[in-house]
């Protein structure tokens, strides 16, 4: 039922899966972080500026999702866990989660290595057993976009061991997720607009 809650936008725009529910979840028990969702995915464009330049440790993608989900109230998020056996405590604080609201936990894998989804999965995991998570969504690439990466001149930054969607679907599949319910939207090259030289179309 995942198609028939989206915006069209957003089915047309984004390789889109779910797992254990999770747009059901999402839209009728969190509305309001739905509803955000949404709306970065509908504002969302990938733009030929952000491919060609190179370096930096946080892409100009993960600037952007950062700062739309921050005026609403999102936040970067570590939680603080810890082991305790008949007194003895060992912390054991969770990797951070980049984007958190209201039990619902937000990963942008845009071009790291692909053992990055592992992480994802194994902390959304961790997080939705101790009930501090209820959906944790991963927002990633579709593979089609790899021939903008290379027209580009772009394709080794972006090679088959970095981050998109086939390398995630058979983690999940394979269940590494566990019992989190699981939402996840690959940007697809629909979604492309050139930004160097040429005005962007707004395509909502």
């Amino acid at each position: 039922m995942l198609m028939t809650r989206l915006p069209h936008f957003v089915r047309e725009n984004y390789e889109c899966h779910e797992w254990k529910h999770a747009s059901a979840i999402l839209s009728q028990d969190f509305q309001h972080e739905w509803s955000d969702l949404m709306d970065l995915l509908t504002v969302l464009r990938l733009r030929k500026s952000w491919i060609v330049k190179g370096g930096g440790n946080k892409s100009q993608l993960a600037v952007f999702v950062d700062e739309f989900l921050s005026d609403r109230g999102w936040r970067e998020k570590q939680f603080q866990t810890a082991i305790e056996v008949d007194g003895y405590r060992i912390d054991s604080p969770t990797h951070k989660v980049d984007c958190f609201k209201n039990k619902v936990a937000l990963e942008l894998e845009w071009n790291n290595k692909d053992p990055f989804f592992d992480r994802d999965l194994n902390n959304f995991r961790l997080l939705f057993d101790l009930r501090a998570v209820s959906v944790g969504v991963i927002l990633t690439r579709s593979d089609e976009l790899q021939d903008i990466f290379n027209q580009l001149g772009r394709g080794s930054s972006y090679g088959m061991s970095t981050t998109h969607m086939s390398k995630l679907l058979p983690r999940i599949e394979g269940g590494g997720g566990a019992g989190c319910p699981l939402l996840v939207f690959g940007i697809r090259s629909a979604l492309f607009v050139d930004d160097m030289g040429e005005e962007i179309e707004d395509k909502a």
